[in-house]
């Protein structure tokens, strides 16, 4: 199954991704943002994938949750790419019967199991480039 996302870009260091579905994101790393940067965007991405997995799980339980958070920070290399070397995923929740052990359970599920998000960053991805220069008409 394909996914596609095209991102147009709006000038400075913004750009506009739409999705298949015409759902929009807006990345930014301008100097003054007005949307969040391609790395917080990645840590959003794991943080929404996750949490989408823990509350069906919590619910498929019969302990659905009240409230639910996720606390996501990454810790990134100092070099070039500057890529994440760690990120540290909290799950803040509460409901009726809600365990910290059921949801450490959920949350590794998600983890190891069902978020797709976490098994991209866990895996080798072979990244294809394409280019279509644009020629100007006269």
């Amino acid at each position: 199954m394909k996914k596609t996302l095209n991102v147009t870009w709006l000038g400075e260091q913004r750009y506009l991704g739409v999705s298949e579905s015409g759902h929009q994101l807006l990345i930014d790393n301008s100097a003054v943002k007005v949307g969040v940067s391609p790395m917080e965007a990645l840590l959003g991405a794991l943080a929404t994938c996750t949490a989408y997995d823990v509350v069906e799980v919590m619910k498929k339980r019969r302990t659905p949750l009240s409230t639910y958070r996720i606390e996501v920070e990454g810790e990134r290399a100092e070099t070039n790419p500057k890529r994440y070397t760690t990120i540290t995923v909290r799950h803040i929740a509460s409901g009726e019967g809600v365990t910290a052990e059921a949801l450490e359970k959920a949350a590794h599920l998600s983890h190891e199991k069902y978020c797709s998000v976490a098994a991209s960053l866990n895996s080798e991805i072979r990244l294809e480039t394409q280019l279509e220069p644009v020629t100007a008409s006269v």
